[in-house]
């Protein structure tokens, strides 16, 4: 039995499977979002994952968000394939290539833009990334925002010694490699290529919430084995501190899942569009503050 399938503690049962829901957001572009929505607000503390493709665009028709405001929590935007260029009212600017990350704080507030890069919009090509937004506790909502871009070639890949599975460490620990990323509150964001009749055995701490999302593939979930497929959503219970991800043996194709944990922040939570705070009248600061222009703009 190798290292990963060593059964070290107790497994996680599965709460519930949410099916992603497809809408468009920024400028018009398509995602897959399996919360928030009427069943799931949050889920502590996460506030949102968001999907985009995987598509393949033709010259031109690349779509990105243009100007708009953060307060009050992060932003994580990963990208798989395709590419684009970011700039702030800080007058911070990037772009992101495939496998590449960044890891925005957002905090007192910032105006920003995400839009294909000028290449990959005029080309065309694959695209495909996740945005998750990940809260920030009630002492760190006002700090100064940053930016954490995180190439690719500088996020731990491991690799099981069967061979069969492979993981992407963008936040926390898995097969013993940690994260380059500093986060603001212990997290967990995991990259799985799991090749058919593969398997991992994740620890999770108990203090952790923790879900998980099939990009690709059909995966078995938890000690039930439970099936779950492309664009779906599984939520964990926290009662164990392991959670087993599977590829049937006979399965067509590798499983491509996002495994997320942390730590609830268990605060209230109150938000509109772009802005996540404690209160109401924090959530009209932050309105009065972004149409006053006190989040600047950009201008470059």
């Amino acid at each position: 039995m190798s290292q990963q399938e060593k059964e070290l503690g107790i497994q996680r049962s599965i709460s519930q499977i949410v099916d992603a829901k497809t809408t468009t957001e920024g400028d018009g572009f398509i995602v897959h979002r399996p919360f928030p929505n009427s069943e799931i607000r949050e889920f502590d503390p996460f506030l949102l994952l968001d999907e985009m493709g995987p598509i393949t665009l033709s010259p031109g028709d690349a779509k990105g968000a243009s100007d708009h405001p953060h307060r009050g929590f992060e932003t994580v935007t990963y990208v798989i394939k395709g590419a684009f260029e970011h700039k702030d009212s800080q007058g911070n600017s990037g772009k992101l290539f495939s496998g590449d990350v960044q890891w925005m704080t957002a905090g007192s507030g910032v105006v920003h833009s995400e839009m294909p890069e000028k290449d990959f919009a005029q080309k065309g090509g694959t695209l495909h990334g996740f945005q998750l937004w990940v809260n920030l506790p009630k002492k760190d909502k006002m700090i100064k925002p940053r930016y954490q871009d995180i190439v690719s070639k500088n996020i731990p890949i491991v690799k099981s010694s069967d061979g069969k599975v492979q993981v992407k460490v963008i936040a926390g620990e898995s097969m013993g490699k940690h994260a380059v990323i500093d986060t603001k509150i212990p997290i967990m964001y995991l990259h799985f290529t799991i090749q058919p009749g593969g398997k991992i055995i994740q620890q999770i701490p108990k203090n952790y919430n923790a879900f998980a999302y099939v990009a690709s593939g059909v995966g078995l979930f938890g000690l039930e084995q439970r099936n779950v497929n492309k664009e779906q959503a599984i939520f964990f219970e926290r009662d164990g501190d392991e959670i087993t991800i599977a590829t049937p043996k006979d399965a067509m194709t590798p499983l491509e899942v996002i495994l997320l944990g942390g730590i609830p922040i268990n605060e209230p939570v109150k938000r509109y569009g772009p802005f996540v705070m404690n209160t109401d009248e924090e959530l009209q600061q932050a309105i009065s503050d972004y149409k006053n222009g006190k989040m600047g703009l950009i201008d470059f």
